[in-house]
């Protein structure tokens, strides 16, 4: 979980009258993986007052004409629609089902308008585009599968994307990185409501860890993020970049990727471009310096050491690219996170900031302080 320490949250909107609280409206569009859809209709639409978890109102609500398609094939009828979302004190985006088009006008103008009256607005994975599209993203921290964070940093280059957060919460505004991080998201809404107790309660029964955090929380492998997103699954892709991320120990480059694929180098990077939303050598350059991050975090390797075993020609290379993406040098990097380390809080819970927030190429966004 993260906030930028530069930004901070937005001041609270006061909550329109019409709206409530407790009130959830969950937007639906066609085209949508049915996992991450289900997410928040599993957190916030079944009654389980008997276990000790307060009582949320759902409004699942279509964000266009239906039925609505998802996985399998399969179509769904929401009892909802747009007009109902006036009511929410929440509003949640779990998909969208593309990273380079926008979602329809009047869902845009649902959220603008649910924001503007106070409510607390969520985008679950690549639901964070909707919000971009809506332009509630413009100036603040946000996140989504890291995957395609690179395509969110491109597309709005005002918003400051930190693809190494479980989820940003920056007031009322929040996003989470890729599906289980969704639930995530979820819990600490249910945290921020009504304390740990009830967030615990709905954790054990969803059995579920009650918090995975952020941080020091989390312990070294929280930037390295190897899973891959549903729909590159079946793509024959997929073993290519599965490979790629066992092997990058290796010096290798795009046209041994795209030899492995059996493409050109041309329709390698434009097949590539289409299934992840990024260049493939800037994706293989930010998995090396994700990999160089976990390293000097859990290693006394040299700086040098490190560069070689992430598949750096020299550590002149590793040092450019990290500063041009964590906006910090190898070694400072290190220096930080351990003092970090040494000084946080004891309490478990308690997210502490790296101060470190890397700026992916075609961001323009604030650097980090």
């Amino acid at each position: 979980m993260s906030q930028d320490p530069t930004h901070g949250p937005e001041p609270a909107v006061k909550l329109a009258a019409r709206r409530r609280r407790e009130v959830v409206a969950v937007l639906l569009f066609s085209g949508s993986p049915m996992f991450e859809s289900s997410i928040p209709l599993s957190v916030f639409g079944v009654d389980r007052q008997d276990a000790g978890v307060p009582r949320y109102r759902l409004l699942a609500c279509a964000g266009e004409e239906g039925p609505l398609r998802t996985t399998g094939g399969l179509e769904l009828r929401a009892p909802y629609g747009l007009g109902a979302v006036a009511r929410a004190g929440t509003v949640i985006v779990p998909a969208w089902r593309s990273i380079t088009g926008p979602p329809p006008a009047a869902a845009l103008a649902a959220l603008r308008r649910a924001h503007s009256e106070g409510a607390r607005i969520v985008g679950l994975c690549t639901g964070a585009f909707a919000l971009g599209a809506a332009g509630l993203l413009d100036g603040r921290p946000a996140t989504t599968h890291w995957m395609y964070a690179p395509t969110l940093a491109k597309r709005y280059p005002s918003v400051h994307v930190d693809p190494r957060e479980l989820f940003v919460d920056d007031g009322d505004i929040l996003t989470s990185a890729g599906t289980a991080a969704g639930i995530d998201l979820c819990l600490h809404i249910v945290r921020q409501d009504h304390g740990p107790e009830a967030a615990a309660a709905l954790a054990r029964r969803l059995v579920l860890p009650p918090r995975r955090g952020s941080g020091a929380e989390v312990g070294p492998h929280r930037h390295l993020d190897r899973s891959l997103p549903e729909d590159i699954g079946a793509d024959p892709l997929a073993e290519v970049v599965a490979w790629a991320l066992e092997h990058l120990h290796e010096q290798f480059d795009v046209e041994t990727l795209a030899a492995r694929a059996y493409m050109s180098r041309r329709t390698f990077d434009r097949r590539f471009r289409a299934l992840t939303g990024s260049a493939p050598l800037q994706w293989l350059i930010t998995q090396r310096v994700l990999q160089a991050q976990r390293l000097l975090e859990v290693s006394d390797y040299s700086v040098d050491e490190v560069a070689g075993r992430c598949g750096f020609r020299s550590p002149v290379a590793l040092r450019g690219h990290f500063r041009r993406q964590l906006g910090a040098s190898p070694a400072a990097y290190r220096a930080a996170y351990r003092a970090r380390q040494q000084d946080a809080s004891p309490e478990r819970g308690k997210p502490v900031s790296d101060g470190f927030s890397p700026r992916l190429p075609g961001q323009r966004g604030r650097p980090a302080p």
